[in-house]
């Protein structure tokens, strides 16, 4: 295999690798938000506000997550094929 066509398949792999990932770190960011706000909930004695609030905050960093990743992919495919590398 040619030292082209190995690096065009390293850049299609990172770029489904990125993809599928968002995947996973949706939920881990929400996850993050939820257990930090239950935490808080427990020193501060304000359950559940403080569990709703950052709950929305993980919910709002996965989308912005995924947002950015999912632009930075399109970005990398349209360099890609503006080179003539489709990534195969």
């Amino acid at each position: 295999m040619s030292d082209e066509r190995r690096g065009r398949s390293a850049a299609s792999i990172r770029r489904i690798a990125d993809a599928t990932s968002i995947g996973l770190a949706f939920p881990i960011a929400m996850a993050i938000g939820f257990f930090f706000g239950r935490w808080l909930d427990g020193i501060f004695s304000t359950a559940p506000w403080l569990t709703v609030a950052f709950t929305v905050f993980g919910i709002a960093g996965g989308f912005l997550n995924a947002i950015r990743t999912a632009l930075r992919i399109g970005r990398e495919e349209d360099e890609a094929a503006k080179n003539g590398n489709r990534g195969a």
